[in-house]
């Protein structure tokens, strides 16, 4: 059992067109490792070669054993700094479902108004609707929040510098190589802390963290190494995948992540039902907090294919242009078939 919405993709295993699937694994191929590949398992040198790309120092960057993991050692270290009062969270919804049930179980109350904050949580580009606000707009809405979380899983596929280059304070940054890597297999994450919490946060991690598999290493380092192949093959994928969702929703600017909200159709758990009857598998909103919409995934090579199967099981809805809305705010998110607030979790 994991959490809701991965139990709901990997519920569904058979079905004929996957759109919910958000990271390339099965759609692209990493280079197989050489033998001195095979032998370059030292975290350190992962750690700092790591460092180098995002260009931060590498006594800032802690390795993890996914985004998820390094997402909650952030949470759980700002929370534990508040002592025992109740800590306000901020989040704009839809959001991916770790980040803000994250923080629950942390004890911070969440909300989506701009009250002042001990922490603000985001995904960038965002999950599920594939834009990335500009910088000034990102520290606009964390205004009044004494940490900022950023969660960059998607960021390799925007081509942008990572916020942690910036000057910016109180700034957590996460990340990990399971989407545009394609490395499911290789449960290696990070999360670069502010600079002035650098000793403080490995004292906390060393309490708790385990290391991270010499497999795992060797496979992240190989992963680095052979970034710019990688970007070719994800590139070339999605170029056409971009294209075949602008056909279908024309007028507006393709998502940077390979995912989409798509709000034009019918209530989302009522359309997922009829879909998955199609066999056609979709993220529905109501996991996100936004029960509104439907998440897509442009990760497949069938993706031109299962649009088809999708669309045609939609509805006859005027199509909207593909946009990157930011959506109404809601705390209670019913999962499929649901009224009540729901659990929702990764993927």
């Amino acid at each position: 059992m994991k959490f809701p919405l991965a139990d709901w993709i990997d519920s569904h295993p058979a079905v004929r067109h996957n759109l919910a699937q958000s990271g390339m694994v099965g759609a692209i191929h990493r280079p197989i490792l050489s033998p001195q590949e095979r032998r370059s398992t030292d975290p350190e040198e992962l750690r700092s070669e790591l460092a180098g790309v995002i260009g931060v120092a590498s006594d800032r960057l802690f390795l993890t054993h996914g985004a998820t993991e390094a997402n909650a050692w952030a949470t759980l270290y700002v929370g534990r700094s508040l002592g025992p009062r109740v800590g306000i969270c901020r989040v704009r919804f839809p959001e991916y479902p770790p980040l803000y049930d994250g923080a629950r179980a942390a004890g911070f109350e969440v909300t989506s108004d701009d009250r002042p904050a001990d922490l603000a949580i985001v995904s960038q580009p965002r999950n599920p609707e594939g834009d990335e606000w500009p910088e000034e707009r990102l520290l606009e809405w964390a205004s009044g929040s004494r940490h900022l979380l950023v969660d960059e899983t998607f960021r390799e596929f925007g081509e942008r510098r990572s916020l942690a280059t910036g000057p910016h304070e109180r700034l957590w940054v996460t990340g990990s190589f399971t989407k545009f890597f394609a490395g499911d297999d290789l449960r290696v994450g990070f999360v670069v802390v502010p600079s002035e919490e650098e000793e403080a946060f490995a004292r906390f991690i060393g309490l708790f963290a385990n290391g991270i598999p010499a497999a795992s290493v060797a496979g992240a380092l190989s992963a680095i190494r052979h970034r710019t192949r990688i970007h070719r093959d994800v590139d070339r994928l999605l170029t056409a995948n971009r294209r075949a969702l602008a056909r279908a929703f024309p007028g507006g600017s393709p998502p940077v992540a390979p995912v989409w909200f798509d709000r034009t159709g019918p209530r989302s758990a009522d359309l997922a039902r009829r879909l998955l009857a199609a066999s056609v598998l979709v993220c529905p909103g109501s996991y996100f907090g936004d029960p509104g919409g439907n998440r897509i995934c442009l990760t497949r090579r069938t993706f031109p294919t299962d649009l088809g199967a999708y669309l045609a099981v939609r509805g006859p809805e005027p199509p909207a242009p593909v946009r990157v809305a930011s959506g109404t705010a809601r705390s209670a998110r019913p999962r499929p078939g649901e009224t009540g607030p729901g659990r929702a979790g990764r993927a």
